[in-house]
Order: C-alpha cells, then sequence, then structure tokens
C-alpha cells in the first residue's frame, strides 16, 4: 500500500484519488480553497466536476499543504496556471528523491516550459513523471475501461508509478518520452477546441475527420521540434487523447469550441463551460512557440486569431482550405512542409 497525496480536487484529481482509493491505497486530497474542502467533506461528492459520485470516507479530505510530508507519491492534479505556485509552496516539505506526478495537461503561460519542466525548476530534488492518455474523469471515476502512459527519465520511476495505478478497469503503458507525452496532452486541447467550433458551426463529419488528422501532423511537428519522438504522437497521450477529446461532450475544449462557433468569444465560452478551458491558453503558448521555432502550425495559428484576433471562424476555415497546395508527406516528394 502507497501513502499519496493529490495535490488537487478538480475532477481529475478526484476521479484519480478514488482509483487509487480502490486500488487499496492511502489517499489524502488537498484542496485549494477551504470553502471547497469543507464542501466536499460535507457532501462526500465532487457535485461541480462528479456529481452522483461517492468520496468514500477512507479519502483524507484537507486543505493543509502539509498533508505532502511523508508521502510516497506526490500527485500533481492543478489547472496548468496553479502547478508553479503548488509546486513552490510544497518544495520545502518534500525529500530527495520524492516522486512526483504530474498530471495536469498544459503548457505554461510567458515561459512556454512544459509542466514538468516547471516542477523541475520548482522541486529539483524530486524525481518526475508525467501521466497522459484518453481519461475523462467522468469515465475514470466510474470505473468504465480506461488506459494511460506514464512517462519519466529513469524506467523505476514509471514502473512504480504503473504498479501503483494499474487495475482491472485502469490500463497503464511506459514511456520514457516525457516531452512527447506531456505536449500530446497539452496540444490536443487547441484541436479540440476547433473540431468544437466546426461542430457549433454546423459543418461536417469530413471537416472534423481532416481537422484531427492535420491537427495530429501539429502536434507532431512542434514536439519533435522540441525534442519529442514522432512515435509518441501515434499513442495514448497523442491520437488517443486527441480522438476522445475532440469526439465527446465529456471535453470541456471541445464544449467551449461550440460555444464560439455559435458566436461566443473565447471569454464567453469560458464562462459559460465553467470549467478550465485548457485549450485556449494552449493555443497562445503553442503559436508563440511554433513562431519562435519555425514550425509551421497554420491550424494553431487560425484558432490563435480566432481567440485572440477577433477573425471570424468561418474566415479562419477559407484561410486554412485556401492555402498553397502541399504534398502529404513531408519528408518525400519535393520536401515541402
Amino acid at each position: 500500500m502507497a501513502n499519496i497525496c493529490v495535490m488537487g480536487s478538480g475532477g481529475w484529481g478526484t476521479a484519480v484519488a478514488l482509483l487509487l482509493c480502490g486500488n487499496g491505497h492511502r489517499v489524502t486530497v488537498w484542496s485549494y480553497s477551504e470553502s471547497e474542502c469543507a464542501d466536499l467533506k460535507k457532501s462526500r461528492e465532487n457535485k461541480p466536476y462528479l456529481p452522483g459520485v461517492k468520496i468514500p470516507e477512507e479519502i483524507e479530505l484537507t486543505c493543509d499543504k502539509n498533508a505532502c510530508r511523508d508521502k510516497d507519491l506526490i500527485i500533481i492534479a492543478t489547472p496548468s496556471h496553479g502547478v508553479r505556485g503548488v509546486a513552490h509552496s510544497i518544495a520545502a516539505l518534500l525529500p530527495e528523491g520524492q516522486i512526483v506526478l504530474n498530471i495536469s495537461k498544459g503548457i505554461e503561460e510567458n515561459t512556454y516550459l512544459t509542466l514538468s519542466q516547471v516542477l523541475a525548476e520548482e522541486l529539483p530534488q524530486c524525481r518526475i513523471a508525467v501521466m497522459s492518455g484518453p481519461s475523462h474523469a467522468e469515465e475514470v471515476s466510474r470505473g468504465l475501461p480506461t488506459t494511460n502512459v506514464v512517462a519519466a527519465d529513469d524506467i523505476e520511476t514509471a514502473l512504480y508509478i504503473q504498479d501503483v495505478f494499474m487495475n482491472s478497469f485502469f490500463r497503464v503503458y511506459t514511456n520514457d518520452d516525457i516531452t512527447g507525452v506531456e505536449l500530446g496532452g497539452s496540444l490536443k486541447n487547441v484541436i479540440a477546441l476547433c473540431c468544437g467550433i466546426l461542430d457549433g458551426l454546423g459543418c461536417g463529419d469530413n471537416t472534423k475527420a481532416a481537422l484531427m488528422t492535420r491537427g495530429l501532423v501539429e502536434m507532431t511537428r512542434l514536439g519533435t521540434a522540441m525534442g519529442a519522438k514522432r512515435e509518441t504522437f501515434s499513442g495514448l497521450s497523442g491520437m488517443g487523447d486527441l480522438i476522445v477529446t475532440c469526439t465527446s461532450m465529456h471535453s470541456r475544449n471541445r464544449r467551449a469550441g461550440i460555444l464560439i462557433g455559435k458566436g461566443m468569444t473565447a471569454a464567453e465560452a469560458q464562462n459559460e463551460v465553467k470549467m478550465v478551458v485548457e485549450g485556449v491558453r494552449t493555443c497562445r503558448a503553442a503559436k508563440e512557440l511554433a513562431d519562435r521555432m519555425g514550425v509551421e502550425m497554420p491550424i494553431v495559428s487560425e484558432a490563435y486569431e480566432v481567440l485572440f484576433g477577433g477573425k471570424k471562424a468561418v474566415d479562419a476555415i477559407s484561410s486554412l482550405m485556401g492555402r498553397s497546395k502541399k504534398h502529404e508527406s513531408e519528408n518525400d516528394f519535393l520536401h515541402i512542409v
């Protein structure tokens, strides 16, 4: 039995806590908000995110950061913009060699660092791992079959986390490509937001299939430019997470995109969804990274103009469809990119 602290009591943090408790581990969930923690303790239910799913009494609920002391595993499950602050606040509490698993998805604004890079800066004494894949909290919390991938620099850390998480309905693969696993889980949110916009506009299945396919190409371009392995984007954290996030109504990014396609601004859509829409923040970061590194990402660029530049979504589609002729295989033929 492992002693585990989950830092973050949103939908995914709660779902992971339920999974690990069911595996027989001792689990503590930390909440940023005292009022949120009090509500969870009173109802033993995360009503905003996982209504109807009861939190067992065995799971300890707290807003005291000291709960992360003397743990076998720390799991970071906050929104991406909160990762650095939480990590900084617990750094002095964690010993040398502490295993820290990030399950948040995103790229830090302004620095454009991946979240494992953020954690490495704030927690240099710790062993950092990341886990990603097609895993809606609504389904994991109800025990529906799910697969994820965990990546770490050392195989021992990845294997340990694999053993902690795996059970009859949650299967975990290991990987050594931290950058690829992280970027797949982050960048797919931008493409899912775009798929939602297409749904809001009333575009068909052909359009969405094209967007997902070419979106995966753009994810792979940026990922490989940043040192990731191309094949990682064909795996669970790339293609797998892309499919589920682009097609499911559990996806907050897709839901926000639908509202934008129907005429709302990005800010209005986020307020309506009432959850953090990581694809909006990640779009800005991906656009900046692509520009810095000279990586062509036309879908991301057009999404950026829609979200932040006031461009109409229908005009963005026209811009994409009107681009110059290309060869599909980027490494063959005339080396056209």
